[in-house]
């Protein structure tokens, strides 16, 4: 059993959703920036704390719509690899003004569940979607100016969502690989992914995107769009997809060994199960490519191309939904909800590393809720975890006050499903709730921190704390 402690860093600091360390132009140190949902990013290094950006004015209004409970909000932040030399930085942010009743008005997001009885619940479309959205998520590029001051210099896409929930989160990282911003995106909410958009190939829903933001498109304030063929030519040519299939993700992190990047993706699950695939080789596919061939209405050549299985599988499993035995109220019944979508995708997808159970009876395990986090960790100082891959879940279940968890995973290059192991922590929180709501990492991946937070509210406000994950 490995055990940890936590160092607090900052507190009393609203909902900490992105954790990174940058070396800001000029300065001698790497300081750790920490983004909240409602649109604050501070810096800290050498115990002083500063103001990066403060954009909560353009953020949407949080928590209408869940009871206070939000997926909405800054969700991405991103630092270019030549940040120190061009001061270039990148926001995924829910836009403020942009209220819309939601692709099923007047309609809970989870509410929806698919019944393998009424074909009509299995083939919905998203319709009218100029009006029947939920919010517009934009990225943008700013740039720090030499006197210190942030501007905003274009934005790279404006994205209409359907749900409230599933935007991601973390969704920007720029991949040491190839050089590009990385976009994670979620399939767009509700529950089940009722429209499929995870596995249309035009849709920019549950993929993940390289964004090739040395190519300037000329184009500072793109159309606001759903679909790959709607946007403009010269930003198509900026665009290539890595993966599909796609339900909501904490972001994607890179691991150097064995001479080789490890990319890691953590996709939050549905009833079941919640899973970290991991992959080396991939041939992402240009999205003129994917334009082309949906004109055609042809395939595009997917050798190569990564495929998640959501809405067909939640990870290792085919997707199901989960109804109570009535003649055993101890046991569950476990019903397929897409067994077509689960049969096409059987070959296509790729295996989870690792996966964990919502419910879970071995006593070295736990039953979680939500994964919020997954980074590699190559430090020394914590000797067992070393190379290893750790990830958070929001909260353990049934345990009260609420705590989250930590847990970790060791790599393997053989494709096959691994076990993982919980990380026990000292740090005592007393009699209040604990989600464990992001996790990050420095440049160099040898140190780790936690964000958490002691409300499920967005609309609680100053409710959080980042530690350190140390020896």
């Amino acid at each position: 059993m490995i055990k940890v402690s936590l160092r607090p860093v900052i507190s009393k600091i609203n909902l900490p959703t992105v954790l990174k360390t940058a070396v800001l132009p000029g300065d001698s140190i790497e300081r750790l920036f920490v983004a909240t949902q409602t649109g604050e990013i501070f810096y800290i290094g050498y115990g002083v704390i500063g103001t990066f950006l403060d954009i909560r004015q353009h953020i949407i209004k949080l928590g209408a719509s869940g009871g206070g409970y939000d997926e909405r909000g800054l969700i991405g932040l991103a630092f270019h690899p030549e940040f120190y030399n061009n001061g270039l930085f990148y926001l995924h942010y829910s836009v403020s003004g942009t209220q819309g009743p939601g692709a099923f008005p007047g309609a809970l997001p989870e509410s929806f569940k698919p019944n393998p009885c009424d074909a009509g619940t299995l083939n919905l479309k998203w319709v009218n979607r100029e009006i029947l959205y939920d919010h517009i998520d934009t990225i943008e590029e700013w740039v720090l100016r030499p006197n210190g001051q942030p501007q905003k210099r274009r934005t790279l896409l404006n994205l209409r969502r359907p749900f409230f929930n599933h935007n991601g989160v973390n969704s920007l990282n720029f991949s040491p690989e190839t050089g590009k911003l990385v976009l994670t995106t979620g399939d767009g909410g509700s529950g089940y992914d009722p429209f499929n958009l995870s596995q249309d190939n035009m849709e920019i829903a549950g993929k993940i995107i390289e964004i090739d933001v040395m190519k300037d498109t000329f184009i500072y304030n793109p159309p606001v769009v759903t679909r790959f063929n709607e946007l403009p030519g010269p930003i198509q040519e900026t665009l290539t997809v890595i993966a599909k299939g796609v339900r909501n993700i904490p972001g994607i992190s890179y691991q150097w060994l064995y001479n080789q990047y490890i990319k890691y993706v953590g996709n939050v699950g549905q009833d079941l199960v919640e899973s970290i695939f991991s992959f080396v080789q991939y041939r992402p596919i240009p999205v003129t490519q994917l334009v082309h061939a949906s004109f055609m209405k042809s395939e595009p050549d997917q050798e190569g191309f990564i495929n998640f299985g959501w809405r067909g599988w939640e990870g290792a499993f085919p997707t199901s939904f989960i109804k109570g035995c009535s003649a055993n109220p101890a046991l569950d019944e476990k019903t397929m909800a897409y067994y077509n979508d689960a049969v096409k995708t059987s070959v296509q997808r790729i295996q989870p590393l690792t996966s964990y159970f919502h419910k879970d009876p071995r006593p070295d395990k736990f039953g979680g809720t939500s994964l919020t986090g997954v980074q590699p960790y190559m430090g020394n100082e914590i000797p067992y975890l070393t190379g290893s891959v750790v990830f958070t879940d929001f909260a353990r279940k049934s345990q009260f006050p609420v705590r989250g968890v930590l847990a970790y995973t060791k790599v393997r290059t053989d494709c096959k499903l691994n076990d993982f192991s919980v990380i026990e922590t000292d740090y005592n929180f007393g009699s209040q709730s604990a989600f464990y709501v992001s996790l990050g990492t420095n440049l160099d991946q040898t140190r780790l921190y936690l964000g958490v937070y002691s409300s499920m509210r967005v609309t609680d406000p100053k409710q959080g704390t980042v530690f350190e994950i140390i020896p």
